[in-house]
């Protein structure tokens, strides 16, 4: 389903360097919308520039939320998709440390700081937040748990913030998709040992195509959650 589309939109992503993210920003680049696109590093905000002419780029760390805070954001966005994230796999007897706190970190923590930080913006637009999930965050199984638990945890924060700013006319929704043939989807497979066939499972342009039609809904609905699985 299609709606009418207005020119102009300014839009923030997160994980614009592959995936789910890069084809959004194909979506969105292509019909002429603006961009920022978050870079881990100035030599990788370059190179996001050079692959979507006239993007702007700023630079944090996801690893590190505090670094957020010194970002140059705009007085104005029309949408804030959360896109990046980490996995590591294991089990709870195994997973170290290290592993959970950079998951829930990246997958979390940092998600909330970046929307603390563009509320300010989203509501000057009464636009939206996507936060790309994760069937994981519906459903724990043994050896996904920091994982899980980060997305869980990402559910929370999407609920809350879809509460606290209705009044401010802001839309949040999160996306569930099932396994995606995106890189990290491949890195899980070595994790698990198995044999990897990108066509085996939902395509990121799926994913980007359900974010965009959430995007572009008119201002009479709202999408809250939408879970996407192979057939």
């Amino acid at each position: 389903m299609s709606h009418p589309v207005v020119p102009g939109r300014r839009h923030l992503l997160s994980g614009a360097g592959s995936g789910i993210g890069e084809v959004l920003a194909d979506r969105l680049h292509a019909r002429g919308d603006d961009l920022v696109l978050l870079a881990r590093s100035a030599e990788r905000a370059e190179q996001l520039r050079a692959r979507w002419e006239g993007a702007a780029t700023v630079v944090g760390d996801l690893e590190d939320p505090a670094s957020l805070a010194s970002l140059g954001l705009p007085d104005r966005l029309d949408s804030v998709v959360h896109s990046a994230g980490v996995v590591g796999l294991g089990t709870v007897a195994e997973l170290e440390v290290a592993s959970w706190q950079r998951q829930l970190t990246v997958n979390l923590v940092a998600a909330a700081e970046l929307t603390r930080l563009t509320l300010p913006a989203v509501r000057a637009a009464a636009g939206t937040y996507v936060f790309v999930n994760s069937g994981a965050g519906l459903n724990a199984r043994g050896g996904w748990g920091a994982y899980a638990a980060s997305k869980h945890g990402l559910k929370a924060l999407a609920d809350a913030l879809r509460q606290e700013e209705q009044e401010h006319g802001v839309r949040v929704t999160s996306l569930y998709p099932g396994r995606v043939a995106t890189p990290m989807q491949e890195q899980v497979h070595d994790a698990e040992g198995a044999a990897y066939d990108p066509t085996a499972w939902i395509q990121p342009s799926t994913v980007a195509d359900a974010a965009l039609h959430v995007l572009d809904l008119p201002r009479d609905a709202t999408v809250p959650d939408l879970k996407l699985s192979r057939p």
